[in-house]
C-alpha cells in the first residue's frame, strides 16, 4: 500500500481508544489523522499524545467529528450505540470506512446503519480478533453436527467495568450456534436465569455472564449431553488483539464498495 490511510479514533480517552491510538501510531501502514472526544471533555484541545501521558504526536483531540472524518480515510469506533449511530452518518458524509467495535447495539439500532452503508463501507463486529472469528465458525459447524440432545451454553467473562451483557462476542457465538441449528437466536435464547426457573428447555441456547477484576475477555461455548461435553474456548489476555483486528479492518475497507461487512469478510473466512 503506497498511500497510508489516515485513521480517526473516536472515544480517544477510553481504554480501547487509547489502545487503538497506540496501535495506529506504531503501524507502518496507516497514520493517525484525528482523535475525537465528546463536548466538554478534559482532553479536548490537547495533543492526544500528551493527554495519554507521553510525548506530543501532532494530533489535537477535537469534539468536531465531521471535521476530523473529512480529513481521513477511516474511522475506528468503540464507543456507545447512540454515539456510533451518529458517527455512522458523519462517516458516510465523509465517505470514510467506518469500523465499528461498539457492543450492546439493539437489532433496531443495527438496522439504522443501513442508510449510511449505501454511501460508505461499514465493518461491524462484536469482536475483531482472528481467534474469536475462527471460534464463531467452529461453533457454527459443531452446532450443525450435533442434535438437540446437546444443550448449548455460551459462558463469557469480562472486567468489572463492562456495562453490557451478554457481551457482543457471546451474542456472535450464540447467533453462530443458532445458525448451525437452523433456528433464530431470538426464539431459543435463554439468559438471566434467577430463582426457580424450571428445567432447561430442549433446544435453548443459554448465556452466562461473569464480571470481575480486569478480565480482558474469555468465551466458552459448551455443548453438554448425557455423559459427555464439548467445550470450545477463546481467552484474550491483551486488548491489543482487538485493536490490531480493527486496524486490519480499516485497511481492508479501502477501495471496497459501500456496504456492510464483518470480520469474516475481512479475514476471508
Amino acid at each position: 500500500m503506497t498511500h497510508k490511510p489516515g485513521i480517526v479514533i473516536t472515544g480517544a480517552s477510553g481504554r480501547m481508544g487509547q489502545m487503538l491510538i497506540k496501535t495506529v501510531l506504531e503501524s507502518d501502514q496507516a497514520t493517525l489523522a484525528g482523535a475525537v472526544e465528546r463536548e466538554g471533555h478534559a482532553w479536548a484541545g490537547r495533543d492526544v499524545g500528551e493527554a495519554m501521558g507521553g510525548a506530543p504526536v501532532g494530533v489535537t483531540v477535537t469534539t468536531d467529528a465531521l471535521e476530523a472524518f473529512s480529513k481521513a480515510q477511516a474511522v475506528i469506533d468503540f464507543t456507545s450505540p447512540e454515539a456510533t449511530l451518529n458517527f455512522s452518518k458523519l462517516a458516510a458524509q465523509a465517505r470514510a470506512v467506518h469500523v465499528i467495535g461498539t457492543t450492546g447495539m439493539s437489532d433496531e439500532q443495527i438496522s439504522q446503519l443501513e442508510p449510511a452503508s449505501r454511501h460508505a463501507v461499514i465493518v461491524r463486529a462484536g469482536n475483531m480478533s482472528l481467534g474469536v472469528n475462527l471460534l464463531v465458525q467452529l461453533t457454527k459447524k459443531v452446532a450443525a453436527a450435533l442434535d438437540e440432545d446437546f444443550d448449548i451454553e455460551v459462558i463469557e467473562a469480562h472486567h468489572h467495568h463492562k456495562v453490557d451483557a451478554p457481551s457482543g462476542t457471546a451474542l456472535m457465538l450464540g447467533e453462530a450456534a443458532a445458525e448451525g441449528r437452523g433456528v433464530k437466536l431470538e426464539d431459543v435464547r435463554d439468559s438471566g436465569r434467577d430463582g426457580i426457573t424450571g428445567a432447561r428447555k430442549r433446544g435453548d441456547i443459554g448465556f452466562t455472564a461473569i464480571r470481575g477484576g480486569d478480565i480482558v475477555g474469555e468465551h466458552d461455548v459448551l455443548f453438554a449431553a448425557a455423559g459427555e461435553r464439548i467445550v470450545l474456548r477463546h481467552l484474550a489476555s491483551d486488548r491489543a488483539i482487538f485493536a490490531r483486528g480493527a486496524l486490519k479492518a480499516a485497511l481492508w475497507g479501502q477501495g471496497k464498495e459501500p456496504g456492510q461487512y464483518d470480520m469474516v469478510d475481512v479475514l476471508g473466512l
